[in-house]
């Protein structure tokens, strides 16, 4: 697969709107793993279209060698089809079972081709993706979404592609499954570009792609490397702004000096040809000259201030726009020793099965603990959240919760009301709060001027991820016990990282769901829980001996 390669030159894209994606993008990604990173809306997902053939670009070239296999974010399936029409594979099994049954016609041999060992390498493949129990004829609405997933990802590795184009391949993949994954793609050898927000795949890149305004710039090395060089480039732009600043001011302070010497010379020289009693026409020559070399040392003075603000202009354009969160949340602190949650075997039914095994599920938290709740897909993780936060109220056992506001964010952001404005919730979670001080509040979730005044429908899910942390974080009363189901979810890296910083800021009980370790660690999580089988069960965290 040593030719296997990508390559955009003078990509341009725009939408039915004319809204333009891209104008003029170029981008090379030969062998090796590329992980393509960018903020949510900067055409990630659009550019793997285009390199696909699903779109087609308003000007500029495509071209891709070898056998291209490419998933999406959101795969295009139907409940009623079976794993193996997913796959692909089902004509060539029927063939491969017609032969079988002795029916020799040509058309069977040609639908089958060089599949003779097609079941085997499907078997192997599914297996390798943690698959391996699920039947070919089964139907893909029997399947979680991160079944469905990774089975669209085994459909594409069985075209043995050279160029693998995949689409925030982790999302809905539970811990397990993206081991399995980062496994799959370590062995790879063709050409891969990957969008993903999951730094732990990311770091598994052999170099980093960034999209940003209307350029891709690549680096070596994985999302770790990545970042370590783009805050090196940051304190290198702060230091070059810092120093413009000073250069500008200078040559501010400089040229307003020049002036008052020249205002000066000019007086004096006035009251010197005055009191020397020279010729009118001789006085005013030597005016002239002076208001000349006055206003030439003035121009040189204003070329230099330009060029200084240049460069003080280019310095700022390469500093990366860092939209972090500053919190400081006293009035959520929970503690030491302070029970927040008690529930004694806890059990609910759904269908008349019980969610988890008996007796049931005994959890209690105590002070400022950062739990992590982690687990298969459909082990009840989401219902656990939902019984500690009082609804529904379990069938069975008892729950005790300490005095003081619970608040759950669940994966669908629908704490906040829509129609509403992000500045009308907030006024809502906090009435006494004065509404200068809810403005600045806004400010610092980066919600500043008319995007204040933007109805919640409106915002993006980074936006509305802030907006409910806004609104959470700073009711009245503030919360003591955070519940976060999945909160990183179809967010950037952006988004991710002020997630982290307001989490970090928060200083009661929180239990966040989640399958990004990379996240959990960020977030100082001191507790570890594991939901399977029914049982709920204290862990180290992922990694540990």
């Amino acid at each position: 697969m040593s030719d296997a390669f990508i390559v955009c030159s003078n990509l341009s894209f725009s939408w039915p709107d004319d809204t333009p994606v891209f104008q003029g993008l170029s981008f090379t990604a030969g062998g090796g793993r590329t992980g393509l990173v960018a903020p949510n809306g900067a055409g990630k997902s659009t550019l793997l279209k285009l390199i696909a053939g699903e779109y087609r670009p308003s000007g500029g070239t495509v071209s891709t060698g070898g056998v291209l296999g490419y998933l999406p974010q959101t795969l295009p399936l139907t409940g009623d089809l079976t794993v193996a029409e997913v796959l692909g594979i089902a004509p060539v099994i029927k063939a491969l079972d017609a032969i079988e049954s002795g029916d020799a016609r040509e058309e069977h041999f040609t639908t089958i081709g060089n599949d003779w060992d097609i079941e085997e390498r499907t078997r192997a493949q599914l297996d390798r993706l943690g698959l391996g129990n699920v039947s070919l004829t089964r139907p893909l609405r029997t399947l979680s979404g991160g079944q469905v997933v990774s089975l669209g990802l085994a459909a594409q590795l069985l075209k043995r592609p050279d160029v693998l184009l995949l689409d925030e391949p982790t999302n809905n993949l539970d811990l397990d499954a993206r081991h399995k994954l980062y496994g799959v793609l370590d062995d790879w050898n063709g050409c891969l570009l990957l969008v993903s927000h999951d730094r732990a795949l990311l770091d598994r890149m052999d170099r980093i792609a960034e999209l940003g305004r209307g350029e891709i710039r690549s680096y070596g090395g994985n999302f770790t490397e990545y970042e370590e060089a783009v805050r090196a480039a940051r304190e290198v732009a702060e230091k070059n702004i810092r120093n413009a600043e000073q250069e500008v001011r200078r040559e501010k302070r400089e040229m307003q000096q020049a002036r008052e010497r020249a205002a000066r010379r000019a007086s004096n020289a006035s009251r010197n040809l005055k009191n020397a009693g020279l010729p009118k026409i001789f006085a005013g020559t030597m005016k002239r000259n002076a208001q000349e070399s006055a206003a030439k040392a003035d121009e040189t003075h204003a070329a230099r201030m330009n060029d200084a603000r240049t460069r003080l202009d280019e310095a700022s354009r390469a500093l990366r726009d860092d939209q972090k969160i500053a919190l400081d949340l006293p009035g959520t602190n929970v503690p030491a020793g302070r029970t927040v949650f008690h529930g004694e075997h806890l059990q609910v039914h759904y269908d008349r099965h019980p969610v988890f095994a008996a007796p049931g599920a005994t959890l209690t938290i105590r002070g400022p603990e950062r739990i992590a709740l982690t687990g298969p897909n459909g082990a009840g993780k989401s219902t656990l959240l939902r019984l500690i936060n009082g609804d529904p109220h379990p069938h069975t056992g008892d729950t005790r919760r300490a005095e003081g506001r619970v608040a759950y964010v669940s994966q669908r952001l629908d704490l906040l009301d829509p129609a509403r404005t992000v500045a009308e919730n907030l006024a809502v979670s906090a009435p006494a709060m004065p509404e200068a001080q809810r403005m600045n509040l806004l400010a610092r979730f980066l919600f500043r001027g008319p995007r204040v005044h933007l109805p919640v429908a409106a915002l993006s899910g980074g936006e509305r991820l802030r907006a409910t942390l806004a609104c959470v974080l700073y009711t009245d009363p503030p919360p003591q016990l955070l519940l976060l189901d999945e909160p990183t979810n179809n967010l950037d890296l952006v988004s991710i990282a002020q997630l982290e910083g307001a989490l970090n800021a928060y200083e009661g009980a929180f239990v966040v769901v989640s399958h990004d370790e990379r996240f959990l660690e960020e977030i100082r999580v001191n507790r570890w829980l594991r939901l399977a089988g029914g049982r709920l069960q204290e862990t180290g965290a992922p990694g540990d001996a």
